[in-house]
């Protein structure tokens, strides 16, 4: 039996994530100001992990 493409490879899991972990979510929560140290863990807010940049159009000269 062959292994599937998508699970073969060196660097599979070095890609970018889509999720954050607890940590890292509460550090750039506390970094936009929109929680402080004190605050509870619970009922958290989502945090964008990515954002999509619009490409730059080519001019035609």
């Amino acid at each position: 039996m062959s292994i599937h493409p998508s699970l073969r490879g060196v660097n599979t899991l070095v890609g970018e994530r889509s999720v954050f972990t607890r940590k890292e979510r509460l550090l750039k929560l506390m970094e936009d100001g929109r929680m402080e140290q004190g605050d509870s863990p619970y009922g958290l807010p989502k945090v964008r992990t990515k954002f999509k940049l619009k490409a730059k159009k080519k001019k035609d000269d």
